[in-house]
């Protein structure tokens, strides 16, 4: 499935992602396709990793591309606004299956995803839940592995970039949706 991470640290923000794609038993390595980028960006300084479907990322940069004019991820409660306002969209336009189970509370829009962006790292969860995060998180198959590597070095880097380098290795070493090379961007918080 993927291992994406998100760091801060030292007023700077970290991003990275794996580069796997699987489909079921089948692995797709990075050097077999031409575009295994699993973090996408958005305006001037918004970096999007999403995990789950290899086709939420064709949809969701289509959708960032015509429907800039109503994305606002700069803060909690805007991200959240905006994927309340995208849910209709996604669903009419790409076609969104928001099927899952029925002991949901809300309809689903099955992507999770890790925003980072001038004011700090955000979790974006399939039932619209944003979380901001202070230190780092993860999400993905791998998310397990690679929130213990970063815990263990947390304290003793500063380097947001080491420990989020820790975060995708150790999901590339144990988990069977995951492999390496990676990817990553920073930036300095506002």
């Amino acid at each position: 499935m993927s291992t994406i991470v998100a760091v801060v640290k030292s007023s700077l923000a970290c991003i990275a992602a794996d580069s796997l794609t699987t489909f079921g038993d089948t692995r797709q390595p990075a050097e077999y396709v031409a575009d295994s980028e699993k973090i996408i960006r958005f305006g001037e300084d918004t970096h999007i990793g999403i995990v789950g479907s290899a086709a939420h990322h064709l949809v969701i940069r289509n959708l960032l591309e015509h429907h800039a004019d109503k994305i606002d991820l700069s803060d909690r409660a805007r991200i959240f606004e905006t994927m309340r306002q995208l849910h209709p969209i996604l669903k009419e336009e790409y076609y969104l299956n928001s099927k899952e189970e029925d002991d949901d509370a809300y309809e689903s829009s099955r992507v999770d995803a890790l925003i980072m962006n001038g004011n700090g790292i955000f979790g974006l969860y399939a039932l619209r839940e944003v979380d901001q995060y202070t230190r780092f998180w993860a999400i993905g198959s791998g998310a397990d592995f690679a929130l213990g590597a970063m815990q263990a070095i947390y304290a003793e880097r500063d380097d947001p970039v080491a420990i989020a380098t820790a975060g995708i290795e150790a999901g590339a070493a144990f988990d069977t949706g995951s492999a390496l090379p990676m990817t990553h961007y920073t930036l300095e918080l506002g």
